[in-house]
């Protein structure tokens, strides 16, 4: 509270002067401040008058406000230091205007410093503009939302991304975008794809290889081994034990009409089984092999004929010895022919699996002549 303010009567605050340690001269006593409040029979000198004599409860005129004071306050408590001290303002010290609060109670005014209400400058002496002014920093704008918040966060990207995508393909369903700008939309997509279908099917159908058809020579399907292969495999007819064993070539030719790229094969391999009784006689192998495309090829497949039974009665074994016995032996001077199924086995690169064919052949000569001597 203000020291003006504040009740006239000392005697409220213990006997000293209202702001007795803000004062600025604490020697003066003031002549009104007898305290009646702790005496009772004691009275105060101007309030004699009113009360002419009685016995006072210590208040005196100076103890109420004077509601016609005008500010600023006066230094000092009363009106008769008006001549000792300056009047002071409270406000001086914030507009730097007239005598100040802090010079009115004798306080050292060296350290003061004004405020000043100028915009603060830069003194930039290098600067080609003048002196830089310090602008006000610009207040925050509202705060984010709670969607803009989880937008930060990963799984709130990722749910973005996934709502980015789903709409690309509504819309590239619709046939309202592409795949790479305004290219590859719905519409181009499925000429290109048709188109591709198209392209494919051309291309498989020049470079895929086809089965191809294989001709038998049937007046002499079977000939007479030569070179190597003949020397390798002796040509043997026994009767105890009973087998025979002879080398030969299947005489074959390959149609290749059908294929537009030469056809290799990465293995070629064959049987012969009798047909009379179903056994198997001759084996044959010619591995990797390629013949050309759009035409025939001859091919001598070598065979391994052998076969063991277990007596010089076996059918089998007493049909291929008549039919490969010298024609002195017979009375005709002519030797039976023999009857048997030839299948082929091969491995063709660029198709998958094994592919099969075979022939029947009826009253064949044999390959081999044994010696007349021969029993």
């Amino acid at each position: 509270m203000e020291p003006d303010r504040k009740s006239g009567v000392s005697s409220y605050y213990g006997g000293g002067a209202p702001g007795a340690g803000n004062a600025p001269n604490p020697q003066r006593a003031r002549y009104d401040s007898g305290s009646s409040y702790y005496n009772g029979e004691q009275t105060s000198r101007q309030s004699t008058e009113l009360l002419n004599g009685n016995k006072s409860a210590g208040y005196n005129r100076k103890s109420f406000f004077d509601a016609g004071r005008v500010e600023p306050v006066k230094g000092g408590y009363d009106d008769e230091e008006q001549g000792k001290e300056e009047n002071w303002d409270v406000f001086a010290d914030f507009n730097n205007a007239g005598p100040r609060y802090a010079s009115a109670f004798g306080q050292n005014d060296a350290a003061y410093q004004p405020i000043s209400h100028q915009p603060s400058k830069l003194d930039d002496t290098t600067s080609s503009i003048g002196p830089v002014e310090m602008v006000t920093v610009p207040a925050l704008g509202p705060e984010w939302k709670a969607s803009e918040m989880r937008g930060m966060t990963k799984r709130g990207q990722r749910e973005q991304d996934n709502e980015r995508s789903k709409q690309k393909w509504k819309e590239w369903r619709r046939g309202e975008r592409g795949l790479c700008g305004k290219y590859f939309t719905r519409r181009f997509i499925v000429f290109f794809v048709f188109g591709l279908c198209i392209a494919v099917g051309v291309i498989l159908g020049i470079c895929l290889p086809r089965v191809p058809g294989f001709a038998f020579n049937q007046r002499t399907p079977l000939h007479g081994a030569t070179g190597d292969f003949n020397a390798s495999i002796p040509t043997l007819f026994s009767h105890a034990p009973a087998n025979f064993t002879f080398p030969a070539y299947a005489d074959l030719q390959v149609d290749g009409n059908s294929n537009y790229l030469p056809i290799h094969f990465t293995h070629i391999s064959a049987d012969i089984h009798d047909l009379q009784t179903g056994i198997k006689v001759a084996t044959g192998d010619l591995y990797s092999y390629t013949v050309p495309a759009k035409e025939y090829t001859p091919i001598q497949l070598p065979l391994n004929f052998s076969y063991i039974a277990t007596n010089d009665s076996d059918t089998t074994w007493v049909t291929w010895y008549d039919a490969c016995r010298n024609k002195q032996a017979s009375t005709d001077g002519k030797r039976p022919g023999i009857n048997f199924r030839m299948t082929l086995y091969m491995k063709i690169r660029g198709l998958i699996g094994s592919h099969q064919t075979s022939s029947q052949f009826t009253d064949v000569n044999c390959p081999v002549e044994l010696p007349a001597t021969a029993a």
